[in-house]
């Protein structure tokens, strides 16, 4: 059998991917019309055809961070969940646990024909403030949906350890910063402006309850993708730091990444034009408010966190790359991006508007 295969794939062997569908009675023949799909994510995404029927196959990449098929199989497991929801979200076909078949485990799920609004947009909503607006709305709904979810109902009662959550959440991440000093020439976080006062108004400031529910665990305008025919989102992608927690994480995470009063961008790390439509975080937390009935008293801390997290996580990117392991162009841009968040949360601790 002859199997066409795009070039440079080397971690998806399509004769034995063959194999594996055969076993599970998803069509017959040859697997034709192969493209890489590509995004923000490391992991391998392929679309193909089989039997007339669409799929795209995600898996780890060659060397992944975390183990890459644990990732996949909590993927597999969350879509699973998630079907016959309201949740917008790709449709699961089938899952493989063996990682003999591929290198490491593996789903399929439905193709989804959806666009990045940070990649670029249609003419329907470029040119519409009115579209971008109900694109923004689409967002926070799409999130509610997530947090409404009946974690245990689905099957997800043991998907994540809610006891502690959001005491372990500040401490960790001073861990993972303190882990860059292995890396020969990042300066510290000396160059990372408040990170510690910060850190320790987090944890004077914790929450001390919370609803738990399900998370999205990285949920911001780039996880998600919007209908081609209407302003609104066909799909949450990107499920592999999902887990049992409190969804109101998830909100900071997406207000920390939203650009503030008269479309900044300079604040973020995500792009999106033109933004003018696109409604205000304020909105967005009174819809989301009013959708869940989550107690939003404690936002803030929230929001901060957030943008300590991501600081945080951003500035592995430059540790690297102060040790030669990665671009030191890309390390600065992102070691930018960190101390504008950390800026970010110190205004939203004086109070400040954004």
């Amino acid at each position: 059998m002859t199997i066409d295969r795009p070039h440079g794939l080397e971690l998806v062997d399509l004769d034995s991917l063959s194999a594996w569908m055969d076993g599970e009675g998803l069509g017959s023949g040859p697997i034709v019309d192969v493209a890489q799909l590509t995004g923000g994510s490391q992991n391998v995404l392929l679309r193909f055809n089989r039997s007339g029927r669409g799929y795209v196959l995600r898996r780890p990449p060659a060397n992944p961070r975390h183990d890459g098929s644990d990732t996949m199989r909590r993927e597999a497991r969350v879509l699973k969940a998630l079907k016959g929801s309201d949740v917008p979200h790709a449709g699961l076909i089938a899952a493989c646990d063996d990682a003999s078949v591929l290198g490491a485990a593996f789903y399929l799920m439905a193709p989804l024909e959806g666009f990045n609004a940070a990649v670029g947009m249609p003419p329907l909503h470029a040119g519409s403030p009115a579209a971008r607006r109900a694109m923004g709305l689409s967002v926070v709904d799409g999130l509610s949906r997530v947090a409404l979810i009946d974690y245990a109902a689905v099957g997800l009662a043991d998907f994540g350890k809610p006891d502690g959550f959001l005491e372990r959440q500040a401490r960790r991440w001073l861990t993972q910063l303190e882990s860059y000093g292995e890396f020969p020439g990042w300066p510290g976080a000396v160059g990372l402006p408040d990170v510690g006062p910060i850190g320790d108004w987090l944890e004077a400031h914790r929450p001390r309850t919370f609803r738990p529910g399900l998370m999205h665990g990285d949920f911001h305008l780039k996880n998600v993708l919007f209908r081609q025919d209407a302003p609104v989102i066909e799909a949450i992608i990107d499920w592999e730091l999902s887990t049992i927690g409190d969804p109101l994480v998830d909100l900071g995470w997406l207000l920390a990444t939203w650009p503030g009063p008269g479309g900044d961008m300079s604040q973020t790390t995500i792009v999106v034009e033109p933004w003018e439509g696109f409604p205000e975080s304020e909105e967005l937390v009174e819809v989301y408010g009013r959708l869940t009935g989550s107690d939003l008293s404690n936002l803030n801390w929230y929001r901060v966190f957030a943008c300590y997290k991501l600081a945080l996580i951003l500035e592995g990117s430059y540790a690297r790359a102060c040790a030669g392991k990665a671009p030191m162009d890309i390390g600065q841009r992102l070691h930018g991006n960190a101390v504008r968040l950390l800026g970010r949360a110190g205004r939203w601790i004086e109070g400040k508007r954004t």
